[in-house]
């Protein structure tokens, strides 16, 4: 569909009062509040608009299908370096930004905010705005494209985006050693204070599992000073990035917690998958909300209701008022008469 197209539906509905929910392959549809409003499919809007290898950037319209991305880049030797999960087939780049998740290799390779460089945005006026641009110095005034990132849909509809990319490493192994989560922890954290090439670093079942991409030589050093041998490989991580590992499976409430990676949880608060050396902790559990938003936000952190129980109501952690506030003005700017689905972030305010 072009930007035309999509700008006369913004145009029409808004005309109606009617709100819009923006979709692009659909495989996001579990995160956040219950949807609502007409579907606006942007999963027609597609290619790649410019990609020179040596500039380490790729511009693609937003429903390009983020495996057609993930392959160009293969290609040329190189990756989108926040690793962005596939829940299931037909995710779109434009989704992997505006639901601002990451993998496994995020803590080393950054955040889709981070890597964000510009954006082509149709607002809620049925304006085309474009800001930022494709090199990492364009700073000048506000870096509004970043707010895209992790928006959900709320802020406007993306057409295109811009987005830093990096070398794939030549190489890269997975170390296994038994350990408990506590130990877990204490490794992650003396092992990041040293120069380590680091891509990967999780724990589950008793088990921790570092990615480095390494030549094996050193790899092997490093196996020997910490006691543990090369196992699983590159399945442990996509599973773990795509929620395919048998913990994420089933109907019980799944919780993210982002926490300092060094917290230690002084009550069981369910079972846990731990990710991005301790900064991430994926949690099983029936518990009460509060229980678990206490406990994040005691240790300067915050929670989120992934996926499950119930989603009318709050999903992510509470903003505090000042916050609160400024991102009720943001979205009087972008979409000042309610045509996007405020609601999928936030109970609407306004």
């Amino acid at each position: 569909m072009s930007e035309a197209l999509l700008r006369e539906r913004v145009c029409e509905t808004a005309g109606r009062g009617e709100k819009l929910r923006i979709r692009g392959g659909g495989t996001k549809d579990f995160y956040g509040r219950e949807p609502s409003g007409e579907i606006l499919d942007v999963s027609g809007h597609t290619g790649i608009v410019s990609y020179e290898p040596t500039e380490l950037v790729i511009t693609a319209r937003a429903g390009t299908p983020l495996q057609e991305v993930v392959d160009t880049l293969a290609a040329a030797g190189q990756m989108l370096p926040f690793d962005p999960p596939r829940f299931a087939p037909g995710g779109s780049i434009g989704g992997a930004v505006a639901s601002g998740l990451a993998g496994p290799r995020r803590p080393w390779g950054g955040a889709p905010r981070d890597l964000l460089l510009g954006v082509k945005l149709l607002d809620g006026k049925g304006q085309i705005l474009n800001f930022g641009g494709q090199v990492m110095k364009n700073v000048a005034g506000y870096d509004v494209s970043r707010l895209m990132a992790g928006s959900m849909g709320t802020l406007g509809v993306l057409l295109e985006v811009s987005v830093k990319v990096l070398p794939r490493p030549k190489e890269e192994h997975t170390l296994v050693r038994e350990s408990s989560a506590a130990e877990a922890i204490d490794l992650f954290a003396k092992l990041q204070q040293r120069p380590l090439p680091l891509t990967g670093a999780a724990h589950r079942d008793g088990s921790l599992y570092l990615r480095m991409a390494a030549g094996k030589a050193s790899v092997e050093r490093l196996a020997g000073e910490i006691g543990a041998e090369t196992g699983a490989g590159g399945d442990f991580w996509n599973r773990l990035r795509d929620h395919q590992s048998t913990f994420f499976q089933g109907p019980r409430p799944l919780w993210r917690l982002s926490v300092p990676p060094a917290w230690k949880a002084d009550t069981d608060l369910g079972e846990t998958f731990i990710d991005w050396g301790g900064a991430q902790r994926w949690i099983k559990t029936d518990a009460p909300a509060l229980t678990l938003r206490t406990a994040a936000e005691a240790a300067g952190g915050h929670a989120t209701a992934f996926r499950n129980g119930d989603r009318s109501g709050e999903i992510f952690h509470p903003l505090s008022a000042p916050v609160r506030a400024l991102q009720d003005r943001l979205t009087r700017v972008f979409d000042p008469t309610g045509l996007f689905d405020r609601g999928r972030l936030y109970p609407r305010t306004l």
